[in-house]
């Protein structure tokens, strides 16, 4: 079949720049749907995005549908025609429906069953026919944040449409799209070029646009290109690019034709901490900051110009002069912030309110500041560092800095305790306090600041969930997933053998009472140990082997982690098969005798046979052999040895009868059963690692 390549571009006003990466995704992704869902062949996809288009263009689509051969089914044989043969009124009734007689129907067979059928050649359609279809659909199905309407008009897009471009092979397709008359034309820059650029074929399109247009249409090239012009400016002064990826995205969203342009500004503002003058810069005006080999920032920036200006300097100079007021407002609230102790905000903290029924930020200090101390004391932490950073935890939300940039919020904190003279520790815990804010980020690196965190994530999952506002589906508006996740790393790996239920309950007496419901505990409990699972997945461990652990719901998190590892270890062992489908059976044989009477403990003197002497000698050897190994959290080397019970095991299972004819040599056999199951449950209930 021929084919030919199709071009669609939709021209419009700037587009939102956070969702135009989105945007084009979406667009490319419905049209290829929509084609393979009409059964049309097409080769290599490519999708173009700029702050004025979004286009797509399709190679190698095949010009028309295939022709199909379609065939009705009708009536069953039997009912078609009656004893005699003559057609029934169903097997009419049907011929009529295809617009022929009896006789010219055919007979097909499905499912065993004789029917009449009636085949018709369907020619397939014209693409240049289906193409406008196919455009509306997926405009209308893409993720806009927000629409609008412009003019008179009651047509809404994400932006006003200024031009269309549908290219089919040399042929344009001429067609309404949100009441613009497609056309071949493109246009340029918008100041380098601002006028219609005709297309002849799709596969010019990109080049047409850089040669003429001054315009990089491809979001990739466009984002390597400011990427590699970026750190070429660094190199030029000798310093270090920091190119943080979202903002790159943002400007690659931003620009057309990008040329990056070094900048500078006053050495004195570098007083004002560091990450207030890059998020000045990156917030308000998208630079990159350039920073000296040891990533200390340096009084220079580097902005993407739009254009490729004749006098580069005047562009340079108009970014400094911009820059310049936010970097003065920076240092202005960082200036006067530091004119009262951080300690004098915090009974304004009241006025502030954490959650309607659970009251104010102060209340939530105190709570924290309770939690914290407590905490210290079980990991011999020192309890007034830890209160006092809880005490001055939030102080900073009041200061002007985090007023203008929430995101500085706890790392202002620590500067600004730090400038009142407060201990290097609890300035330090001030800022680790949200850590870790996302997957992979860096645990606080005090003790102090783990305790701190911990304190304050269990706090408000405590109280949420207290007051039964826990996340539900994908609304989770307090992040309480994330910071049960957050809690488990800081435990696990920082490390601290800490009581998760202990923790609870501490959190849960540090509020009012009657204010909590009943439950809460068990809840929290659930839902933070439930957050194990999505982390062990994501390393490689099985949800047999996380069943194996999540059944004796262990509540110390540094605990669940060296079962989980010891079982992980187990599970590559050759025995590790049989012994978890031996585990299993003793399971099921228990459950089903659960109300029987089963002797608190076995006698010796009535084991009978052989092979089940054998295995309660291997269990009372095993006991004290594994016992210290379970003491010391070595769960890995306790079933290292039990793996040395499967001869035993193997052997009783086939030379004993469990369900004995004598009563007391069958309780006693289950007795020995219950033992043997014991012994394992001291480390992981590897029932659940059978893979059938």
């Amino acid at each position: 079949m021929n084919t030919r390549d199709l071009l669609i571009e939709i021209g419009t006003e700037e587009l939102p720049p956070k969702a135009l990466a989105n945007l084009s995704a979406a667009l490319e992704l419905s049209l290829t749907e929509q084609l393979q869902a009409l059964e049309l062949s097409f080769g290599n996809v490519q999708r173009f995005a700029s702050p004025r288009r979004l286009a797509v263009l399709i190679e190698g689509l095949d010009e028309a549908q295939e022709d199909q051969e379609k065939t009705r089914l009708g009536p069953a044989i039997r009912a078609a025609f009656d004893d005699p043969g003559a057609p029934t009124p169903a097997a009419r009734g049907f011929a009529k429906s295809c617009g022929v007689e009896v006789d010219q129907l055919s007979r097909t067979k499905k499912n065993g069953v004789e029917k009449l059928s009636f085949s018709v050649n369907e020619k397939g359609r014209a693409t240049q026919a289906l193409v406008p279809t196919l455009i509306e659909a997926a405009l209308s199905k893409l993720p806009i944040p927000k629409r609008m309407r412009w003019g008179s008009s009651r047509i809404e897009f994400v932006r006003p449409l200024h031009w269309a471009v549908v290219l089919f092979g040399e042929e344009t397709i001429e067609t309404d799209i949100l009441g613009v008359r497609s056309g071949h034309c493109t246009r340029g820059h918008r100041f380098h070029n601002n006028q219609d650029l005709p297309l002849v074929q799709p596969s010019d399109y990109e080049s047409v646009l850089k040669e003429q247009g001054r315009v990089i249409a491809s979001f990739d090239k466009r984002r390597d290109l400011i990427r590699e012009q970026v750190e070429q400016q660094a190199r030029m002064h000798e310093a270090v690019a920091i190119i943080d990826e979202a903002l790159l995205d943002e400007v690659t969203s931003l620009v057309e034709f990008p040329v990056a342009l070094t900048g500078s500004f006053d050495e004195a503002f570098l007083a004002v901490p560091q990450e207030a003058l890059i998020l000045a810069m990156k917030s308000h005006q998208k630079c990159f900051h350039l920073a000296d080999a040891e990533g200390r920032l340096l009084p220079k920036f580097v902005a993407i110009s739009n254009l490729e200006s004749k006098d580069p300097q005047q562009v340079i100079t108009g970014n400094e002069r911009v820059i310049r007021p936010r970097l003065a407002d920076a240092q202005f609230f960082f200036d006067t912030d530091r004119e009262k102790p951080l300690i004098t905000r915090k009974d304004s903290l009241g006025s502030l309110v954490f959650q309607d029924r659970l009251g104010t930020v102060l209340h939530k200090c105190e709570r924290v500041s309770q939690l914290s101390r407590q905490v210290a004391e079980q990991v011999s932490a020192d309890p007034a560092h830890c209160m006092r950073a809880a005490e001055l935890s939030k102080c900073d939300l009041l200061t002007s800095m985090v007023g203008e940039f929430a995101d500085l919020q706890g790392l202002m904190g620590s500067y600004y305790a730090a400038n009142d003279g407060e201990a290097p520790e609890v300035a330090q815990a001030i800022h680790e306090q949200y850590q870790p804010r996302f997957a992979g980020d860096d645990l606080p690196a005090s003790e102090t600041g783990a305790i701190l965190a911990v304190a304050d994530k269990l706090d408000t999952m405590v109280g949420l969930f207290g007051i039964g506002q826990p996340p539900t589906g994908s609304k989770d508006p307090f992040a309480l997933r994330r910071s049960a996740i957050g809690i488990l790393r800081i435990l696990v790996e920082k490390p601290l053998e800490l009581d998760l239920k202990w923790l609870i309950k501490a959190s849960v007496e540090s509020f009012p009472d009657d204010l909590l419901l009943a439950d809460t505990g068990d809840k929290v409990f659930e839902f933070i140990l439930e957050r194990f699972r999505a982390w062990y997945l994501d390393e490689g461990i099985s949800s047999e082997e996380f069943q194996s652990v999540f059944a004796l719901r262990p509540s110390r998190p540094l605990d669940f982690h060296r079962r989980i590892q010891a079982v992980h270890a187990f599970a590559q062992m050759p025995e590790a098969q049989s012994l978890a489908a031996a585990n299993k059976r003793v399971a099921n044989i228990l459950s089903k005798q659960a109300s029987a009477a089963v002797p608190p403990a076995l006698s010796e003197s009535l084991l009978q046979e052989s092979a089940e002497k054998t295995l309660y000698a291997a269990i009372i050897d095993k006991e004290s052999e594994v016992a210290p190994y379970v003491k010391q959290g070595d769960y890995q080397k306790g079933l290292t040895l039990l793996a040395e019970l499967k001869p035993a095991i193997d052997g009783f299972f086939d030379e004993v009868l469990v369900m004995a004819e004598d009563e007391a040599v069958r309780d006693n056999r289950l007795a020995l059963l219950a033992k043997l199951q014991a012994l394992f449950l001291n480390l992981a209930d590897i029932s659940h690692l059978t893979k059938s």
